[in-house]
C-alpha cells in the first residue's frame, strides 16, 4: 500500500500502524473493514455436524451471519470507542459485516456516535441494471429502493429524462437473472466467482414473485433455500472460494509489487467497495447532497414498519450526514419478510448485550433459513463451541 500511495497519490501522507491513537487521532473520517476470526472453523464444524440438514450456513443470511455478528459486535464497539476518544467529531464509515447486525448493535450501544453503515451490493447490481438498460453508468439512472441490508427491493428505475426502465430490466432479469453473460461489456472484477454467477442467475427464480419490484440477489437465501442447498458444496464453501480467488489475487499482487518495488502495470483497480465509500466521504466533506443508499434508523421513513429498525433506504447526504427519504407504506409481502428478519437481528444483539443463550436460540429459530427450534438449538450449541474464544459467554 505504501508503494501504491507514493506512486499514485504522493500528496497524501500514508502511515501504517497498529496503534489506535496514531491511526485515529485527528481524523475526519474513519473507515473500518474488520472480520473477526473463527469463521472457517465454524463452517467446518457446522458442515460436519449438520451436513444432512436442509439449512444454510453462509453469512450474512443464516446462522453463519448470526455467528459472525456475535463476533463482530465487540470489535466494532471497541473501535467506535477509540474514535470517540481520539477523534470525537469524526464520521465512522463502516463496511464491516454483517452490516445489519453491526448497525443495530451500534445504534443501541453507541447512540451518540456518528456512524454510517453501508453496503456496495445494491450499487453492484445497479451497475448491471445500467448495462441491461444500455446506459454507460448507474449514475445515468435514478432509483427508488427499500429494505434491510442484503434484503431489499427496487421499486422504480428511470433514466435522467424520466423514462421508465423497469420493464426492460424486468424482462431481462426474469429470463437471465442478473447474469451478465448475455450483455456485451465489461462485467468488472468483483463478484465474478462461480458462486456469484449462480447467485446472479438465481434471481430469475424469485424475481417474478412481485412483478412490481426487482429484488436484491441475497433474497435467494430466503426465497430459494432448496436451490441454494443444491448448489452448495459443504466441502468447498464460499470462504474457500474467496481465499482461492479474490483474496489470493490481491495478496499475490501485493507481494509482487513489494518484490519489484513499483505498482506500475498493477492489476489492482478500484471496485464498487472502494468507490462507494469515497463517494460517501466526498458527499459529507463537500456537502454535495448526493443521493445514496445507507443503513439508517427507520424513524418513520417506511411508515408501516418498526421505527427503530435499521433499514437500507435512499438518503440525501451532506455535511451533516444523511437525510433519509420518505418511502411510505410497503406491501404486506415485503413487510412480513422484513419483520421476521429484523427480529432475528434485534434478538442477536439482545443476546450479545445480555449474554443470553435464550435470545440467541430465539434468533436462530426465527431465521427463515433454519427449519425448526430443535435444529436451531443443535446449531447454537455447536456455534458456541466453535466461537468460544470470540463470543461473550452465554447463560
Amino acid at each position: 500500500m505504501a508503494i501504491v500511495m507514493k506512486e499514485r497519490a504522493p500528496q497524501i501522507e500514508f502511515v501504517a500502524t497498529s496503534d489506535p491513537e496514531t491511526a485515529v487521532h485527528g481524523c475526519r473520517f474513519c473507515s473500518w473493514h474488520i472480520s473477526v476470526s473463527a469463521s472457517m472453523r465454524c463452517v467446518r464444524r457446522m458442515r460436519k455436524s449438520h451436513s444432512n440438514m436442509v439449512c444454510l450456513v453462509r453469512r450474512p443470511a443464516a446462522q453463519g451471519g448470526i455467528a459472525y455478528g456475535m463476533r463482530s459486535i465487540g470489535g466494532i464497539v471497541e473501535i467506535v470507542h477509540f474514535m470517540e476518544k481520539y477523534s470525537p467529531n469524526a464520521w465512522m464509515l463502516n463496511y464491516s459485516n454483517p452490516a445489519a447486525i453491526v448497525a443495530e448493535a451500534t445504534r443501541r450501544i453507541c447512540p451518540t456516535s456518528k456512524i454510517l453503515n453501508i453496503c456496495d451490493m445494491p450499487i453492484d447490481i445497479e451497475g448491471k441494471m445500467a448495462q441491461i438498460a444500455g446506459l454507460e453508468s448507474l449514475h445515468d439512472m435514478e432509483f427508488k429502493y427499500y429494505g434491510l441490508n442484503h434484503f431489499g427491493w427496487w421499486t422504480s428505475i428511470k433514466d435522467k429524462a424520466g423514462n421508465d426502465l423497469m420493464p426492460k430490466i424486468r424482462d431481462y432479469v426474469w429470463k437471465h437473472g442478473y447474469n451478465m453473460q448475455y450483455i456485451k461489456g465489461d462485467a468488472g472484477v468483483q463478484h465474478v466467482d462461480p458462486s456469484w454467477v449462480v447467485t446472479f442467475e438465481m434471481a430469475k427464480e424469485f424475481a417474478p414473485i412481485d412483478p412490481e419490484t426487482l429484488p436484491n440477489t441475497y433474497l435467494k437465501y430466503y426465497l430459494c433455500q432448496d436451490e441454494v442447498v443444491k448448489h452448495s458444496n459443504p466441502e468447498h464453501t464460499r470462504a474457500n472460494e474467496v481465499m482461492e480467488s479474490r483474496e489470493k489475487t490481491v495478496f499475490d499482487e501485493c507481494r509482487r509489487i513489494t518484490a519489484v518495488g513499483t505498482a506500475k502495470n498493477s492489476s489492482i483497480e478500484v471496485d464498487a467497495h472502494a468507490s462507494y465509500i469515497v463517494d460517501l466521504a466526498t458527499a459529507i466533506a463537500y456537502n454535495t447532497k448526493a443521493r445514496m443508499l445507507l443503513i439508517v434508523e427507520n424513524k418513520g421513513a417506511i411508515r408501516n414498519f418498526d421505527p427503530t429498525a435499521m433499514v437500507e433506504i435512499p438518503c440525501i447526504v451532506g455535511n451533516e450526514g444523511p437525510e433519509p427519504l420518505v418511502v411510505g407504506d410497503i406491501p404486506q409481502f415485503q413487510k412480513g419478510m422484513m419483520e421476521q428478519q429484523v427480529s432475528v437481528e434485534k434478538l442477536t444483539v439482545d443476546a450479545w448485550i445480555n449474554h443470553s443463550y435464550l435470545k440467541l436460540w430465539q434468533a436462530l429459530t426465527l431465521s427463515k433459513t433454519i427449519p425448526s427450534a430443535r435444529v436451531a438449538k443443535l446449531i447454537l450449541d455447536d456455534l458456541i463451541e466453535a466461537n468460544k474464544d470470540y463470543w461473550p459467554s452465554l447463560e
